[in-house]
């Protein structure tokens, strides 16, 4: 059974705490010093590689790259941060976040996802929970959170992946319900001042698309609806762990490259989103991927000695076609946040952004990434890193 989970109980009926969930998600507030420091345009916004379209709504968060930094609304990230004479400004410290809009369209393993106060999968409920704990994320200064259109495996690791799990149909169009709980997410962090680092692909459901044809269709598609809601605070991250068992050619480490190429081909009135690829834990990125990418993104996973992560940043930087460029891991399941050397410091040692990954236990308690989730900071890990977060970056007004 689950242990007793601070903000919310785990065995309150589910009238009181679906309330208290909505609730939460529509009054959440943002400390004021949040928004001065990333909720207004400034004047001189930088807007490099950016798509602005406001004609649907006016967005206030505006991502950009200078160089290897980060700028929110032409302003660079957590400006003038130092912690321990390492450079923090222009950088974006993140979280793992992929399974905000999950659901199972498998009727055999959807009981797996369970509630243990209600006995059955919600994920209108999910999706509103994880609305409600964003604003405390970004109050100890975390700036981004990646989340998946195929999520991750909702067991934190696994090799077979019977659940269907994916907003993208087998013809590549995208469904309707995955998209309207997105809308909200990304909304939300607009509101925040917080980048979404949007997934198009899971190595886990990618083989749920019929051929290659559906692959291009959903990359297209995608990115058409982001242009089409006006967001501005969106980077994307053309599949998970590119070199780990995809389906589809397109999607391996040789050619994916195409797909990144494709994205940055499509424009609208001269502007467009920015974009990458991850690999799998300790791996280093391909020449193609290097050349093609706005950023590098890498993963810690299975990297226990933050020497390895030091050693995997400067390696980055000499792949043939570097140049001046951010390099994020975006995920990585190591932690020793009160040890003097860890991998959240040995990566911004290097001048690199650093992600939270925590798969936890399939229980409403542990970790980010089985589910059902508690999306608040209720376990000592969980605190443990946002409160070094906080002491990174300063906090919200980071």
């Amino acid at each position: 059974m689950p242990d007793k989970v601070e903000g919310q109980q785990a065995h309150i009926s589910r009238r009181r705490f679906l309330k208290k969930a909505t609730t939460a998600a529509v009054t959440a507030t943002v400390a004021p010093e949040v928004l001065n420091a990333f909720g207004a345009q400034t004047n001189n916004a930088i807007r490099k590689n950016v798509q602005i379209n406001t004609k649907e709504k006016k967005m206030k968060t505006a991502v950009s790259i200078v160089e290897d930094a980060f700028y929110i609304n032409g302003e660079i990230t957590y400006p003038g941060r130092f912690y321990e004479d390492n450079k923090i400004e222009g950088l974006l410290i993140n979280t793992r976040m992929v399974q905000g809009i999950f659901d199972d369209r498998n009727p055999e393993t959807i009981h797996l996802w369970e509630y243990p106060d209600t006995g059955e999968w919600d994920a209108e409920r999910n999706t509103r929970e994880f609305l409600a704990a964003m604003p405390t994320w970004r109050a100890h200064g975390v700036l981004a959170f990646t989340i998946n259109l195929q999520g991750g495996s909702p067991e934190g690791y696994s090799k077979a992946q019977p659940w269907h799990n994916s907003g993208i149909e087998v013809d590549g169009s995208l469904r309707d319900d995955y998209l309207s709980r997105l809308e909200r997410i990304i909304d939300f962090a607009d509101d925040l001042g917080m980048v979404v680092i949007l997934g198009y692909f899971y190595f886990g459901q990618d083989h749920r698309l019929t051929d290659e044809n559906a692959v291009i269709r959903a990359v297209d598609d995608a990115t058409g609806w982001l242009f089409d809601k006006g967001y501005t605070n969106v980077i994307i991250e053309v599949n998970n762990e590119c070199n780990v068992r995809y389906s589809h050619e397109i999607l391996q480490p040789h050619r994916v490259h195409e797909l990144i190429e494709r994205v940055k081909a499509t424009t609208r009135n001269g502007n467009r989103f920015l974009t990458g690829t991850s690999y799998g834990g300790g791996r280093v990125p391909l020449e193609n991927v290097v050349r093609s990418s706005d950023f590098l993104l890498v993963h810690g996973n299975g990297v226990k000695d933050p020497n390895r992560i030091i050693s995997m940043v400067q390696e980055t930087r000499q792949v043939p076609g570097y140049r001046p460029m951010p390099i994020l891991f975006n995920e990585d399941d190591h932690f020793d946040f009160d040890k003097p050397l860890n991998n959240f410091v040995a990566a911004v040692s290097q001048y690199a952004s650093w992600g939270y990954f925590d798969p936890g236990e399939n229980n409403y308690h542990d970790g980010y990434q089985s589910v059902p989730v508690q999306w608040q900071l209720n376990t000592p890990r969980k605190r443990a890193f946002f409160q070094k977060a906080r002491d990174i970056t300063g906090g919200s007004s980071g």
